[in-house]
């Protein structure tokens, strides 16, 4: 079981002590019928803690932050946790930190998991709503997954629709297929509620909530999934829904959970693609390391997969989008074969 890491709390700064004032005594007749003081009674705490993790995103963050100020929800906060941003990042969520429901708190640490785990154990609410901060949340996104988890005791994992905005003027490339879509968090089963039962069709990490409970049970994210810096380790959703399946709970998707995600000109090249996939192929590899599927077999695994999508790479010569798609596929299976060597060399603990 994986632990909460141990480290200074980040500091709070909407909730931070202010120095208070020592107010001059004045005596008062007490009353035998009254209380000699009145407490008042304790503020209920937020059913959902909506989550935003930034990382040098300044130009997409409050569009972000003020779709979540919006939601047509009530019992609910909203959480920003700076990941040691260099860019303006503070002084955006500074000029909205009036607003009651706002907190910001800062994380030295880089890595989108340390902050995930950073964000939830600040949440007061029994739900953790992680939206990206390049995303945007429809007004019922809050509403729609609360209703969810209140019809479903047993649910662990829920995220909802995902779809595009491309940058002023541009639209998606010719040599971007449909499945492609989804490197970018493009996500659509449909329009009616969804049981998850395979680990693959996980909802994407930037519209995805957890109940905290379930959270907390598997020790949090793994901190050696999950972005750092620049890059692109993925699959800490799906490996968190594996362990949500196996331990008997329940994972859904939400059409009614909508969000948009802003497509950033960077990453409208090809060459964004190849590391995105040589990343996901590392990820895979040490999902399976640590659910101890690790050995000599995951050779022979990736090596039959590099060969499939070689083939198939050229088999679609004359369409581009399915040719790139293919060669993606097994140019990731170089990043997982290289991983697989380095695990054979020093095997990665399934406890850790």
């Amino acid at each position: 079981m994986l632990h909460w890491a141990r480290k200074p709390r980040p500091y709070d700064w909407q909730h931070a002590a202010l120095g208070a004032e020592t107010a001059p005594l004045r005596w008062h007749p007490i009353t035998p019928s009254l209380p000699h003081s009145i407490t008042p009674p304790p503020m209920p705490l937020p059913k959902i803690s909506a989550i935003i993790c930034t990382h040098n995103r300044d130009a997409y963050l409050g569009a972000a932050i003020d779709t979540l100020l919006d939601q047509d929800f009530e019992d609910y906060e909203v959480i920003v946790v700076d990941n040691g941003s260099t860019d303006t990042t503070r002084a955006v969520v500074e000029a909205r930190l009036p607003h009651p429901r706002l907190r910001y708190l800062y994380e030295p640490t880089l890595g989108l998991s340390v902050a995930r785990n950073t964000g939830a154990e600040a949440a007061q609410g029994e739900i953790v709503a992680y939206l990206d901060d390049d995303a945007e949340a429809s007004r019922g996104w809050l509403s729609a997954l609360h209703k969810v988890y209140a019809r479903h005791e047993k649910l662990a994992i829920a995220g909802g629709k995902v779809t595009l905005l491309w940058p002023p003027g541009r639209s998606c490339p010719p040599w971007l297929s449909t499945d492609m879509s989804g490197s970018l968090g493009a996500y659509d089963l449909g329009d009616e509620l969804v049981s998850i039962t395979q680990p693959g069709l996980t909802p994407r990490g930037l519209n995805y909530s957890l109940r905290k409970a379930f959270l907390e049970e598997v020790g949090g994210f793994d901190l050696k999934l999950g972005r750092v810096g620049k890059n692109l380790l993925s699959n800490e959703e799906l490996f968190m829904t594996q362990q949500a399946l196996q331990g008997g709970w329940q994972v859904f998707y939400v059409p009614e959970a909508l969000v948009a995600h802003n497509v950033a000109p960077e990453r409208m090249v090809p060459s964004w693609f190849l590391r995105r996939s040589w990343w996901q192929g590392i990820s895979e590899c040490y999902r399976e390391q640590v659910t101890g599927q690790a050995g000599i077999q995951q050779l022979s695994w990736g090596g039959e997969r590099f060969v499939r999508g070689l083939y198939k790479s050229l088999k679609y010569l004359a369409d581009p989008a399915q040719r790139f798609e293919n060669f993606l596929y097994a140019y990731g299976q170089l990043g997982y074969l290289l991983s697989a060597l380095r695990g054979l060399v020093r095997p990665v603990s399934s406890s850790s």
